[in-house]
């Protein structure tokens, strides 16, 4: 996971997840909407795992 990838995930969560996929895309806009640390983590755990397999 890169720094510019993670500085990405704090700012604007959506963004950072947009190329895992219009679900993935959808899920984080969704909780970042519903608060901003739900959709930080969410998009942090989606980056992290897709890079990690």
């Amino acid at each position: 996971m890169s720094l510019l990838r993670v500085l990405l995930c704090i700012i604007f969560p959506p963004l950072a997840v947009v190329d895992y996929g219009c679900g993935s895309v959808l899920i984080v806009f969704l909780l970042t909407l519903a608060g901003w640390v739900p959709g930080v983590i969410a998009a942090l755990i989606i980056v992290n795992r897709s890079r990690g397999f």
